[in-house]
């Protein structure tokens, strides 16, 4: 990695057959760490909020960069696969969104819990999934994170729960899992995501009362991007306030679309459970750049001119580039290093991903049951031996 060179080195190129010595910055050129003022949270139920002085560590930021440069560039390599038929079904996509998942995890323990909706891939990464078996379960393969059975809805790590394609019906599911940290004592928490969409969902409401009466260590995370399937909040929700939602359930609206806001809004939310104070709610502000799904073009609820201005004002990847490089804590040498190594990875990536082989039709009654009982249930029979008709 360039980001380790810690030692002046000469690069010898030749023009015109003159020899050009150029120098390179080394790691001791940079700053190390620096502080940012980060934009106030808004806050319901709390007298103080998460910290707007905050501390970027060199190391961190490189890490940062890198990890949502690998979710932007995996999801517009899986939009080129759909588009070749390479991925097929439902795939909803998160590029312009990776501010929140960075963030979060950034706050929390690989430990600690996680469960989401079905715009799925970015969290299936950084929970500790790979870009090869995220790419190969888009397409189906044997190498996927679900073995090619689950797709782009689908994927699964340990204290990862998925990519539940129902929608709403993850919340419930991650107060059950912090509800397991409570009766374990261990100290864990369960972050929760949702979309806009699925705020108005009736077993939400239920859930937050079940979670505030037992004071589970849950966070409830809504990840506004501002149109749900394609309706914009203000047309479905006669409020869109979210962080207030909880209505007995303390709340922040946080700036999703920058990183360091998510990160500290999540560390101040986990504190917050595990101090024994019970759930909290975080609106998280963001914008998704493509259309809800590969179906959905995106743009017969909103402009071309919408999307640009937010591409070029808000961009979380841009907005860290800046911070770091206006602060001296990396070079756009290495930024753009760091760019080519992401773009083989997930080259590569792709290139498994369409040559490795589709599972088997006889493992397709696999993994039903967790120990592979080999009795009959409700036709399932793992003896049977399956055909292809096709």
């Amino acid at each position: 990695m360039l980001a380790s060179i810690a030692s002046v080195f000469r690069v010898t190129a030749w023009k015109n057959g003159a020899a050009l010595i150029m120098s390179a910055r080394t790691f001791t050129d940079f700053t190390t760490r620096a502080t940012f003022e980060i934009k106030k949270c808004d806050l319901f139920l709390l007298d103080e909020g998460p910290a707007t002085q905050v501390v970027l560590t060199r190391d961190e930021g490189l890490q940062y960069y890198r990890t949502m440069q690998v979710m932007r560039r995996m999801e517009l390599k899986a939009d080129q696969l759909y588009k070749q038929k390479m991925i097929r079904g439902f795939c909803h996509l998160y590029d312009g969104q990776e501010a929140c998942a960075v963030g979060l995890e950034a706050s929390i323990n690989l430990s600690d819990h996680l469960i989401t909706a079905y715009r799925v891939h970015g969290y299936t990464y950084t929970r500790g999934g790979t870009v090869k078996e995220i790419m190969a379960e888009l397409t189906g393969r044997r190498g996927g994170i679900a073995k090619g059975k689950g797709g782009s809805m689908h994927m699964y790590c340990k204290t990862f729960y998925g990519g539940n394609g129902i929608i709403g019906a993850q919340v419930p599911l991650g107060a059950g899992v912090a509800l397991a940290c409570n009766y374990l004592g261990n100290n864990e928490l369960c972050v929760c995501l949702y979309g806009d969409g699925a705020a108005n969902q009736g077993q939400i409401f239920e859930t937050y009362n079940m979670a505030a009466l037992w004071k589970l260590p849950v966070i409830f995370v809504c990840e506004n991007n501002r149109y749900a399937m394609g309706t914009s909040v203000e047309r479905a929700a006669a409020s869109t306030d979210y962080y207030k939602r909880g209505e007995f359930i303390p709340g922040l609206r946080v700036d999703g679309m920058d990183v360091l806001c998510v990160r500290e809004a999540t560390r101040f939310a986990a504190d917050h459970c595990r101090s024994g104070k019970g759930p909290i709610l975080m609106e998280l502000q963001t914008y998704r750049y493509h259309g809800h799904s590969m179906s959905d073009p995106g743009l017969s609820y909103r402009t071309r001119e919408e999307i640009w201005e937010v591409r070029s004002k808000s961009d979380p990847i841009a907005m860290l580039k800046d911070h770091m490089l206006s602060h001296n804590m990396a070079s756009v040498e290495e930024l753009k290093g760091i760019d080519v190594e992401v773009r083989k990875e997930i080259e590569d990536a792709a290139q498994f991903a369409t040559t490795d082989p589709e599972p088997p039709l006889e493992e397709l009654c696999n993994h039903i049951f967790y120990n592979e009982p080999p009795f009959e249930v409700r036709g399932t029979n793992l003896w049977t031996k399956l055909k292809s008709l096709s």
